[in-house]
C-alpha cells in the first residue's frame, strides 16, 4: 500500500490528528475563474459533445445571466433555484451566483415536481432560474410553504442528500469551505492551465466541486460528460478517447462500463493513456472492474475517495497497482489534511487501535448543520463522548472496521443492520458477497418486516449478459460465503439494470416485492 499506516491513537486523541489544511488560494473559486478569464480568454474552459467553450465566451454569457439577476426582486442573501440540468449555459448560471454572492439551491432536474417545489419552499428561493432563453420547469404551489431559516453570511452552494420518494436534506456550503476544498484539489490532482478534468457525475452531486468548480478556479478544462448519455459505455469511452482527460474521478459504475466498452473494441482492448489520476467514489468498486482498471489506464495513478455531500471529501487511498485486487473492499485510506475522524462504539465511546465502530468526521470543508437545523439531530453533533473538546462533527452511519496498520474498510452502514431470526445481518455485506460473483454486474438487497423471523431478505442481480446464471446458483454461492439467515429469502435475476433513484445509485427500495 502506498498510503502511510496509522498508528493506533490513545483514547484521549481518538479523533486522527493531520496536518492543518492548506489555505484557500489567493483568489476565491469565482475570483480566480473571473481572473483567467480575463488573461486566458481564448483557454478552453469546456468540453461539451462537438462544442469548445473558452473562458472568455463562458464568461461573457456569465455576466449576462449576472446582470439577470439584478433585474430580480432579491433580498440580501436571499438564494435562487437552479435545477441541475448540465450544460455549459447552466454552469455559466451558476458562475454568475458565485460572482454575485448569491446563495443557490442546486438539485437533481430528476425529483419529482412536489419535492422539487418542496426544496425551493424550504430554502426560501422564490425564483426559480433556467438559463437564458430556457423555460424553467413548471412546479406545483405548495399549500402551506415552509418557515424559510436564515442562511448563514458568506453561503454559496446549496447541496441536497440522496431522495427518492423522501424530502432531501438541504446542505448549505460557505465559500470559504468551498475554496478550501478546491485548494486541495489542486494540488492533489494537478488541476491548471492545460489540464483536461472529466466530469461525469450530475451537475448538483459534489463531485462536481473536484470535477468542474475547483478545475475552473485552477484555470483547467472541463469535459462534460451529459448525463443523457451517461450509460452509454461506448459514447463515454469515445469522449474519454477523443479530449484525453488527464484527470477522471467517476462512481464505479463508470469504471465497469468503460472497461467493457473497452474490451469489446474490434482493433483490441482500448487504453486510456492520457489519464494520470483515476478516482472512484460513491460506492464500492468490484472486484472485476478493479481488476481491469490498470489495462485500461495504464498511465494513471488510482484511488479511493470517501466523503459525504454534508463533509465533502474526508479520505483518500491510494493504491498499488501491482496487487490491486489484494484487499477487498478497498480501504478508504487516511484522512485528507485538516481532516479528524474516530469510530465510535455502540455504547458512543471511542474505539482505540483497531476495531469496529461507527465512523465519524470532522472537516475543514464541511457544512455546519443542515438548513433545517430540526434535521440536524443524530448526524452533526457537538462530541461523542470521550472524543475531547473541540470541533463539530458529523455522523456519517456508516460503519468500519480499522486494521492493525490503522487503515480503515467500511462494512455497512448502521441503517442497514436487521436482524433475521436473532442473527444480526448487514445487507451491505450480502451486496457485497453477491457482487464477487463473476457473472453479477448489480446486486440490490433490502429487508422487510416479517412476524416471524424479525425480517426478510430480497435480492435482486443483474447478470452478466449471456449469462445463464440462475438462482440455484446463486445461492450456493452465497451459502458458501455468508451464515444461513443472511441467504435472502427471495432472489431476482434479471438480464436489465436494476432500477436506480434520482441520484443514479442502485433504489433498494425497489428490490421489496409490491404486495
Amino acid at each position: 500500500m502506498t498510503t502511510p499506516a496509522e498508528p493506533a491513537a490513545p483514547a484521549a486523541s481518538t479523533a486522527l490528528a493531520a496536518p492543518a489544511v492548506q489555505a484557500p488560494p489567493p483568489l476565491s473559486l469565482p475570483d480566480a475563474f473571473t481572473a483567467h478569464a480575463r488573461t486566458r480568454p481564448d483557454a478552453v474552459a469546456l468540453l461539451w459533445h462537438e462544442r469548445a467553450v473558452t473562458y472568455r465566451e463562458l464568461a461573457e454569457t456569465a455576466e449576462r445571466e449576472r446582470l439577470r439577476l439584478h433585474t430580480l426582486d432579491l433580498a440580501p442573501g436571499e438564494p435562487v433555484g437552479l435545477p441541475a440540468a448540465k450544460s455549459p449555459e447552466q454552469i455559466a448560471l451558476v458562475l454568475a451566483c458565485l460572482i454575485e454572492r448569491r446563495p443557490f439551491l442546486l438539485p437533481s432536474p430528476q425529483l419529482a415536481p412536489a419535492l422539487l417545489a418542496a426544496l425551493f419552499a424550504q430554502a426560501g428561493a422564490r425564483h426559480l432560474l433556467a438559463p437564458l432563453g430556457q423555460d424553467a420547469p413548471a412546479l406545483p404551489t405548495l399549500a402551506r410553504p415552509a418557515p424559510v431559516p436564515t442562511l448563514a453570511a458568506g453561503t454559496s452552494f446549496l447541496l441536497t442528500t440522496s431522495g427518492s420518494t423522501d424530502l432531501p436534506k438541504i446542505v448549505p456550503l460557505a465559500q470559504a469551505a468551498v475554496d478550501r476544498f478546491t485548494a486541495w484539489a489542486h494540488d492533489t490532482f494537478d488541476l491548471g492551465p492545460g489540464r483536461v478534468v472529466a466530469n461525469y457525475a450530475p451537475l448538483n452531486f459534489d463531485l462536481c466541486l473536484l470535477d468542474v468548480w475547483a478545475t475552473l478556479a485552477a484555470g483547467g478544462t472541463v469535459l462534460l460528460i451529459d448525463p443523457a448519455h451517461a450509460l452509454n459505455a461506448r459514447h463515454l469511452l469515445a469522449q474519454l478517447t477523443r479530449h484525453r482527460p488527464h484527470v477522471l474521478q467517476a462512481v464505479p459504475l463508470a469504471y465497469a462500463l468503460l472497461a467493457q466498452a473497452a474490451a469489446a473494441q474490434t482493433a483490441g482492448p482500448a487504453v486510456l493513456d492520457s489519464v494520470e489520476h483515476a478516482a472512484f467514489t460513491g460506492d464500492a468498486i468490484d472486484a472485476r472492474t478493479l481488476a481491469a482498471l490498470p489495462a485500461l489506464l495504464p498511465g494513471a495513478a488510482l484511488y479511493n475517495i470517501y466523503g459525504c455531500t454534508e463533509t465533502n471529501d474526508s479520505f483518500l487511498h491510494r493504491l498499488d497497482r501491482l496487487d490491486a485486487t489484494a484487499a477487498l473492499p478497498v480501504p478508504i485510506g487516511t484522512p485528507l489534511p485538516g481532516v479528524r475522524t474516530l469510530l465510535a462504539a455502540p455504547d458512543g465511546t471511542p474505539v482505540t487501535g483497531p476495531g469496529h465502530g461507527e465512523l465519524y468526521v470532522s472537516t475543514p470543508f464541511q457544512a455546519a448543520g443542515y438548513l433545517d437545523r430540526s434535521r440536524d439531530t443524530g448526524r452533526f453533533t457537538t462530541q461523542p463522548e470521550g472524543a475531547g473538546p473541540g470541533r463539530r462533527w458529523f455522523r456519517t452511519g456508516d460503519l468500519a472496521v480499522r486494521d492493525e496498520h490503522g487503515r480503515l474498510h467500511l462494512t455497512g452502514r448502521a441503517d442497514f443492520q436487521v436482524k433475521v431470526r436473532g442473527v444480526a445481518v448487514n445487507t451491505a455485506e450480502v451486496e457485497r458477497v453477491l457482487l464477487a460473483h463473476p457473472e453479477v454486474r448489480e446486486a440490490a438487497v433490502a429487508a422487510a418486516p416479517d412476524p416471524l423471523t424479525g425480517k426478510r431478505l430480497h435480492a435482486a442481480v443483474q447478470r452478466a449478459a449471456g449469462s445463464a446464471l440462475n438462482s440455484l446458483t446463486l445461492r450456493e454461492h452465497l451459502a458458501r460465503n455468508l451464515p444461513r439467515a443472511a441467504v435472502p429469502e427471495r432472489l431476482a435475476i434479471h438480464d436489465t439494470p436494476l432500477p436506480k433513484t434520482a441520484t443514479g445509485k442502485v433504489d433498494r427500495k425497489a428490490v421489496l416485492p409490491t404486495a
